[in-house]
């Protein structure tokens, strides 16, 4: 038991890390690229506003891209874009149901291992926050 929590603790930080290594990425780039950063945020951030698909929906569709992509980081980023927007374990698992019936094995082989460790470290930390 105790293995499988030291486990569990390193798969957490390594989600952890990707997330963190991603934000301190972008941050670099809009320092050296202002005007690129700058217009792709702006961008993405009016891809992602409700509209006729609500957020939540918008973040379950860019999980199943990311996932049939191989975009770890994307993968763990929307995948807590999704916990963040109310999606419950089983809404993600189904959407990625569809994703993999679309992308094939890889997309269910992302789907059966880097996202449920990142529902899982996510979710109680998440979990842990609003306690």
């Amino acid at each position: 038991m105790e293995q499988n929590q030291n486990q569990d603790n390193q798969q957490d930080s390594v989600i952890q890390m990707a997330l963190q290594e991603y934000k301190e990425g972008l941050g670099q780039f809009l320092q050296k690229m202002p005007d690129v950063a700058g217009k792709f945020n702006e961008f993405t951030e009016a891809c992602f506003k409700e509209g006729k698909l609500s957020k939540k929906e918008k973040q379950l569709i860019a999980l199943g891209i990311s996932v049939v992509s191989q975009d770890e980081y994307c993968i763990i980023y929307h995948t807590k874009g999704c916990l963040d927007e109310g999606c419950s374990e089983e809404e993600i698992l189904e959407a990625l149901g569809v994703t993999a019936a679309f992308g094939g094995g890889a997309a269910m082989s992302q789907a059966v291992t880097l996202v449920q460790e990142a529902i899982s470290e996510l979710g109680s930390s998440d979990k842990q926050k609003n306690h």
